[in-house]
C-alpha cells in the first residue's frame, strides 16, 4: 500500500511539473511569437524530472557523505561546483542571506 501511495505521490509531482512547465513555455510562446508543441512540452518535463532525480540523488549522496541527515546549503554549493558561474551565484546569495540573518537577530538582542 505505501508503494502504491508512493506511486500516486509521484504521479501528482510530475502532473504538477508538466503543468508549470506548460504555463512557462506558453507565457514564452506568446511572448515570442513562436509555438510549442504537446510533445515538446512533454519532452521537456521529463528532461526536468530527469534532472531533478539527478540532483537530489546528487545531495543525498553529499549529505550522507558528510554524515548528516538534512541537505545543507554546503551540499548545493557542492553540486555547482563544475558550473562556477552558478556556483558564484548561489555563494554571493548564500552569504548575503546569512549576513541578514545575522543583522537581524544582533538588532533582536539589543
Amino acid at each position: 500500500m505505501a508503494d502504491n501511495s508512493s506511486e500516486e505521490d509521484r504521479e501528482r509531482l510530475k502532473s504538477a511539473l508538466w503543468y508549470a512547465i506548460g504555463q512557462i513555455v506558453d507565457e514564452e510562446s506568446l511572448n515570442r511569437n513562436r509555438n510549442a508543441t504537446p510533445q515538446f512540452i512533454g519532452a521537456l518535463t521529463e528532461l526536468v524530472w530527469t534532472q531533478m532525480e539527478n540532483v537530489a540523488t546528487d545531495l543525498e549522496s553529499f549529505c550522507n557523505h558528510a554524515g548528516r541527515s538534512t541537505v545543507t546549503t554546503d551540499d548545493v554549493l557542492l553540486l555547482a561546483r563544475k558550473n562556477p558561474d552558478l556556483h558564484q551565484i548561489m555563494k554571493q546569495f548564500i552569504d548575503q542571506t546569512k549576513a541578514e540573518k545575522g543583522a537581524t537577530k544582533s538588532r533582536g538582542r539589543s
